[in-house]
């Protein structure tokens, strides 16, 4: 047998959108997720309906703040389960506009805190 097969990482998505934040990460080749923080769970629904009511409407709810806290909670469960390295898919981030930078780099930096390493994010020029 050749050389060592280099194993493959659990990948971290990061699905923005101006109403809801998703944080999953999925199992290689199954691609099965086997941890999740989103802006839907009962924690940020408050914080939502607020944002929704005030005036004048604001078509974007999310802000570095509920970022973080999707990050903060991922990384809790990563770490519960026992995984602590995962990778990013480096062309997808690199690729997304710079306000949906903005709330992934929190994200980013909270699952770090959580002591996971994040494969690839030390590459992208906006600081993951």
């Amino acid at each position: 047998m050749g050389g060592a097969t280099q194993q493959q990482l659990h990948l971290l998505r990061i699905l923005l959108s101006c109403r809801k934040i998703t944080a999953q990460v999925t199992k290689p080749i199954t691609e099965s997720i086997i941890a999740i923080a989103s802006t839907t769970e009962p924690e940020f629904l408050p914080q939502l309906k607020a944002k929704q009511n005030r005036f004048p409407r604001s078509h974007n709810f999310m802000d570095a703040k509920i970022a973080a806290r999707i990050g903060e909670k991922l990384g809790l469960r990563l770490k519960e389960l026992g995984v602590l390295n995962v990778e990013i898919d480096f062309n997808e981030e690199l690729l997304r506009p710079v306000h949906q930078q903005k709330l992934v780099r929190p994200i980013f930096q909270n699952v770090k805190r959580a002591g996971i390493n994040i494969s690839g994010a030390e590459k992208l020029p906006f600081g993951g």
